[in-house]
C-alpha cells in the first residue's frame, strides 16, 4: 500500500508537469503521511542529503564551465579538432566528437557540452552542407562521453550517495579509458555514417595551422591537468579543486583569452546559480525519496527478486543494465544516480562487482538516458540549438543509440577499461 502510494504519487506529479525536485520530496511527503511519519523528517532528510562535504563541489564545477563557455574555450577546441580531423569524408563530425570530448575534460557536464559545441558545430555543419539531423545527433551523443571523461560532478554525486565514502579521484581515473573508448567508437560511427550519406569532405589546413591551433588551446585544457594532477597528488581534495579550477578558468579566460568580461562573468554566475541550485535541490529531494524506499525496505526486496532470477554475475549486471536504461528514458540523471545507487550498488556488489567499477557502468547507463525520450535534456538541448523537433532526430539517431549500447556492454563486461588505470596509480603511489 505504501509503496503504491509511493510510486503512484510520483508518477501522478510527473505526469501533470510538476517539476521533478518538487515531485520527489511530494511523493516522499505523500508515503510518510500514510506510514504516519512526521513530515518534519522529510525536511530533516532534504537536509542531510545536501550536508555533505564533497557536494559543494558541484556548483564550482558548473560555475567552471559556464565560464569555460563563455571564455571562449569551446570555440578553440573546435579548431584543434578541425584541423586534425576535418580533412577525412564527413570530417566536421568527428571534429564535433573531439571538441566534445576535450570539452567534457574541463567541464564534465553533458548538457554544457551540448550547448556550448552545438552552437558552434551545428551551425557551421549546416553551412558545409552537413545534414542538420546528422549535426545534432553527433552532438547530443558525443556530450555523453563529458560524464564519463573526468571531472565529472556526477561522479562526486555518486560518490555521496554510494555511503561508502569511495575516492573522488578513483572514480575519475576510472572514467577515462571508457570515456576515450566510448568518444572512438562514436568517431567511427560518424566516419560510416558519414561514408555512408556521401557527406562533405574537408581538407587539412597544414602542420603549421594545427601546431597553432593547439598552442592556443593549451591554456583551456590545461584545467583539466591542474584538477587531475592536484587531486592525484593529493596537492587537494576534489572539492578545493573545482574552487581552483573557476579561478583558473578567470584567469585564463581575462588574461589569456580576454574573452572574459565582467558582463560574461555575471551572466555566468547568475546561470550557474540557477542550474545549481536546481541541482542540489534534485539531490536533497531525491534523499528523502530513497530514504522513503529504504524504509519500505525495496532495496532488500529487489535485491531478493534479482537473486530469484539468477545467480550469475553476467546476468545480474545484463537485468541492472536493462533496468537502469528503462529508469533513464523516464528521469533525469541527479535524482536517479540518489535513488538507484543504494538499491542497485548492493547487488552489483554481491554479484562480484567492483563499485568504482559499477559507478563507470552508472554513469554511461543513465547518460544513454540523457538522449533518449521522452525525459532526454541533452537531446532537447541539441534540438533547440539545432531548431530541429526530436521526432524528426528519431529516424537516424540510431546508429549513435547502438553505439552506446556497445560501448556500455564492453564497459560492464571488461572491467579493466575501468579498474586498470585505478590499480596501476595505486600500486605507483607509495
Amino acid at each position: 500500500m505504501e509503496l503504491a502510494v509511493l510510486l503512484g504519487a510520483l508518477a501522478l506529479l510527473l505526469v501533470i508537469g510538476v517539476p521533478v525536485g518538487f515531485a520527489l520530496f511530494g511523493s516522499a511527503l505523500a508515503c510518510f503521511a500514510v506510514i504516519g511519519i512526521p513530515p518534519t523528517v522529510a525536511v530533516q532528510r532534504i537536509a542531510s542529503g545536501i550536508s555533505v562535504f564533497a557536494l559543494m563541489a558541484i556548483p564550482f564545477f558548473i560555475f567552471a564551465g559556464d565560464l569555460m563557455y563563455r571564455a571562449g574555450i569551446a570555440g578553440r577546441l573546435v579548431r584543434v579538432a578541425d584541423a586534425a580531423l576535418g580533412r577525412v569524408r564527413g570530417g566536421l563530425g568527428l571534429v564535433d566528437v573531439g571538441a566534445s570530448m576535450m570539452f567534457g575534460a574541463v567541464s564534465g557536464s553533458a548538457i554544457a557540452s551540448a550547448s556550448a559545441i552545438g552552437s558552434t558545430m551545428i551551425p557551421l555543419m549546416e553551412e558545409k552542407g552537413y545534414p542538420k539531423d546528422y549535426a545534432v545527433n553527433v552532438t547530443v551523443t558525443a556530450a555523453i562521453v563529458g560524464l564519463l571523461i573526468p571531472p565529472s560532478h556526477n561522479m562526486i554525486i555518486y560518490s555521496a550517495a554510494s555511503g561508502m565514502g569511495l575516492s573522488v579521484g578513483d572514480l575519475f581515473l576510472a572514467g577515462i579509458v571508457p570515456g576515450l573508448v566510448t568518444g572512438a567508437m562514436l568517431m567511427v560511427t560518424a566516419w560510416l555514417v558519414a561514408r555512408r550519406r556521401d557527406l562533405p569532405r574537408g581538407r587539412f589546413p597544414g602542420w603549421r595551422a594545427l601546431v597553432k591551433a593547439a598552442i592556443y588551446a593549451v591554456p583551456g585544457l590545461m584545467t583539466a591537468v591542474i584538477i587531475m594532477g592536484g587531486i592525484l597528488s593529493g596537492f587537494f581534495t576534489p572539492t578545493e579543486s573545482s574552487a581552483i579550477a573557476v579561478i583558473y578558468t578567470v584567469l585564463v579566460g581575462v588574461l589569456v583569452y580576454r574573452a572574459l568580461g565582467w558582463s560574461e562573468f555575471w551572466q555566468a554566475a547568475q546561470q550557474s546559480v540557477r542550474t545549481a541550485s536546481m541541482v542540489l535541490f534534485i539531490i536533497a529531494a531525491a534523499t528523502a525519496f530513497g530514504f522513503a524506499l529504504a524504509l519500505l525496505e525495496v532495496p532488500a526486496a529487489l535485491g531478493a527478486m534479482i537473486g530469484f532470477m539468477t545467480d550469475n554475475p553476467l546476468l545480474t549486471l545484463l537485468i541492472l543494465n536493462v533496468m537502469l536504461l528503462a529508469l533513464g528514458t523516464f528521469m533525469d540523471m541527479a535524482p536517479l544516480i540518489v535513488i538507484t545507487t543504494p538499491i542497485f550498488l548492493p547487488v552489483a556488489m554481491d554479484a562480484g562487482v567492483d563499485p568504482v567499477h559499477f559507478g563507470v557502468i552508472l554513469m554511461l547507463n543513465l547518460g544513454v538516458g540523457l538522449v533518449t525520450p521522452p525525459v532526454g535534456s541533452v537531446l532537447f538541448v541539441g534540438s533547440a540549438v539545432g531548431k530541429l523537433p526530436v521526432t524528426s532526430l528519431m529516424a537516424t539517431i540510431w546508429p549513435f543509440y547502438l553505439t552506446l549500447i556497445a560501448a556500455l556492454a564492453l564497459i560492464t563486461f571488461v572491467p579493466a577499461l575501468s579498474l586498470a588505470p585505478v590499480e596501476f596509480f595505486a600500486s605507483e603511489t607509495p
